[in-house]
């Protein structure tokens, strides 16, 4: 019995052992969870386990390269939501609209089926995905979760205090609820220190966790809170575009941020509100606690986690650095923010949305490729993130990376800062979020 099938047992068992057959609760039938949902595809079937913008474009390519093959996209929000972009409409530059649309009518027009529904455990050994609603089996496996929250770093298995922190300081940094939730805790914000505590790399970026402070510190600045954004970063610098955005520290919000390297996180308290660090403690009226990231749900859950030399999890998937596909699962791809180290040169690639456009791309070519008998191409991702630093006036700064591979055939990751406070860039921002929105989503 594999590891993901306990784990949908276990599911199972909790919900109540009628569940897995079947249950009547007064004229209420819940359906069997092993029940196939979809009756056996004409050809070749791709499921593809979350919405984000890797699973869009994954599934948008798939149907683009081969019109034959069926692609099912499942998602448990109803909508889909952009963390790109989502810190300037936390402080009303852009509005919902720019981050908010709905799965159906991009599905439609791409031409491949939406599933809104909880995933409840992946069967690699039958090839099933199992959903809140009956199974679907597949041919080939794309998994897209972006991340998860390690709050058992800080409180071990202290699920109270994990719910607690959860709930009360949300890091913001999973779509959507979150971020309401932040912008009404920011919105209602009277005076005193908002801490926000950084986790180490590699994490998800965008919303870039210093973008966040400069547009916070500005909504202060603005509307003359006389309070302050406490920065906890683990690191020794901001990074990347460290000059840009101390300058905007130093510059901009000298009154409005206060930024304290080096501070690795040691114990937090939410219920006492303050953080220790080896930089000091600190006390706060609100804060945004921001544990470390690791692989999103579903990979655990399918047991595709990478381990490092002493046979530990790293956290974050085990896949073939180009190829994208499982090490442990040739018939399962792994894309987006889950996705482990890319080279041994660098690292992890950027955690952020361009990237998981990459990718997506990149893992539907490897797809129909092995659909037809090939190897898979040499393909690689770009990366640009635009991060403003002043809401009035707009003002951006920029990091571009660019990958190839070296003469030995290892990946090579080269960067480009623009640290200048640049109008131009803040309008370059919005073409190219329009941009990448045109790819994936249903605009343009």
């Amino acid at each position: 019995m594999s590891f993901s099938r306990r784990n949908f047992l276990a599911t199972a068992g909790a919900l109540g052992a009628g569940v897995v057959s079947r249950a009547h609760a007064g004229n209420l039938v819940l359906p069997s969870l092993g029940a196939e949902l979809l009756p056996p595809p004409k050809g070749k079937r791709v499921v593809v386990c979350g919405g984000g913008w890797g699973g869009l474009t994954v599934a948008r390519y798939l149907r683009k390269l081969d019109p034959s093959v069926e692609v099912v996209l499942i998602e448990r929000n109803p909508v889909f939501w952009s963390c790109p972009m989502s810190n300037k409409w936390l402080v009303d530059i852009v509005g919902t609209d720019l981050l908010v649309h709905d799965y159906l009518t991009v599905a439609k027009k791409f031409g491949y089926q939406f599933l809104q529904s909880e995933i409840v455990g992946i069967e690699r050994d039958r090839k099933k995905v199992i959903t809140g609603q009956g199974a679907i089996g597949y041919d080939y496996l794309v998994l897209a979760p972006g991340i998860r929250y390690q709050y058992e770093a800080w409180f071990g298995d202290d699920r109270k205090t994990i719910n607690y922190t959860k709930a009360n300081y949300p890091a913001a940094y999973i779509p959507s609820a979150e971020h309401i939730t932040l912008k009404k805790k920011l919105h209602s914000f009277k005076g005193g220190d908002f801490v926000t505590v950084l986790p180490p790399p590699p994490h998800r970026c965008p919303p870039s966790p210093y973008e966040r402070v400069c547009m916070m510190a500005w909504h202060l600045k603005q509307h003359k809170i006389p309070g302050r954004i406490v920065l906890l970063d683990p690191k020794p610098a901001p990074a990347p575009i460290g000059i840009g955005f101390k300058q905007a520290f130093d510059e901009l919000y000298k009154d409005q941020v206060l930024y304290v390297p080096n501070a690795t996180v040691k114990e937090v308290d939410p219920y006492n509100k303050q953080v220790k660090t080896a930089a000091g403690d600190f006390k706060f009226e609100d804060a945004i606690l921001m544990a470390p990231h690791r692989a999103g749900d579903l990979v655990w859950m399918a047991d595709l986690i990478g381990q490092d030399d002493k046979g530990q999890a790293t956290g974050w998937a085990d896949q073939h650095n180009v190829g994208l596909h499982s090490a442990k699962d040739p018939n399962v791809w792994i894309i987006g923010d889950a996705v482990g180290k890319a080279s041994e040169l660098f690292g992890w690639y950027p955690k952020s949305g361009h990237v998981a456009n990459r990718l997506g791309r990149i893992a539907a070519r490897q797809i129909v490729n092995r659909m037809q008998g090939k190897d898979f191409d040499k393909l690689l991702p770009d990366n640009l993130c635009y991060m403003f630093v002043n809401g009035n006036p707009i003002e951006a700064i920029l990091v571009d990376f660019q990958y190839k591979f070296n003469a030995e055939g290892k990946i090579v990751q080269t960067v480009k800062e623009y640290h200048e406070h640049d109008v131009n860039l803040a309008k370059e921002d919005f073409v190219w979020f329009e941009g990448m929105a045109e790819d994936f989503l249903d605009r343009g």
